[in-house]
């Protein structure tokens, strides 16, 4: 799998407007070493060759691989969906991580937290916290809040493999998640996979 020369963030918020506009924000600042794109608009797959082409340290973007299957798991465990429809996202998630044609970030930065609602809350709270801790965080939507937080990224370990976690979804429910005996669903105590 091809990684990416800097370190991929990806904004994502209750609303997405929200993303948008700090993506604007932080476009028009023009920070050192922060390449901000929009690439909403695009599929996910070509997405990819645009984060892997950039030399910034930080690529800073609203490109969620995982938008489909967190979309999935909340309709759902809300009822609103079948388990077929959460396995089949999860499937051609695993498929597209493994292979490069999508690009997981670094870090997802969750802007205004607390505008999240009902099984939402779960999956950016719980389930992909429950992952590695340090690579969800929770910030305000706002252009210096977000540029200090780049200054100090935490460190901590790596996503574990997909198909590990992103397999287990459906026994995942969303008050229990990130709550099950060490939050490491999918790994041992190590992070090893």
């Amino acid at each position: 799998m091809v990684q990416p020369n800097g370190t991929v963030i990806t904004l994502v918020a209750g609303d997405a407007q929200t993303v948008e506009d700090l993506l604007e924000k932080l476009e028009r600042r023009h920070l050192h070493n922060v390449d901000a794109v929009s690439l909403r608009s695009e599929d996910a797959r070509d997405a990819a060759p645009r984060l892997l082409s950039s030399h910034a340290t930080y690529i800073v973007s609203d490109a969620d691989p995982l938008e489909h299957v967190a979309a999935a798991w909340v309709e759902f465990f809300d009822s609103r969906s079948t388990l077929g429809t959460l396995e089949i996202e999860v499937e051609r998630a695993v498929e597209q991580l493994e292979s490069g044609a999508v690009v997981m970030p670094d870090y997802y930065l969750l802007l205004d937290p607390e505008g999240l609602e009902g099984t939402w809350r779960h999956w950016w709270l719980g389930v992909l916290p429950a992952q590695s801790r340090n690579r969800v965080l929770p910030t305000p939507a706002s252009v210096d809040r977000v540029n200090r937080l780049l200054s100090r990224l935490p460190s901590g370990r790596a996503w574990p493999r997909p198909a590990r976690w992103l397999r287990t979804l459906e026994r995942t429910v969303p008050d229990r998640a990130g709550l099950e005996s060490g939050s490491m669903s999918g790994t041992d105590r190590d992070g090893v996979v």
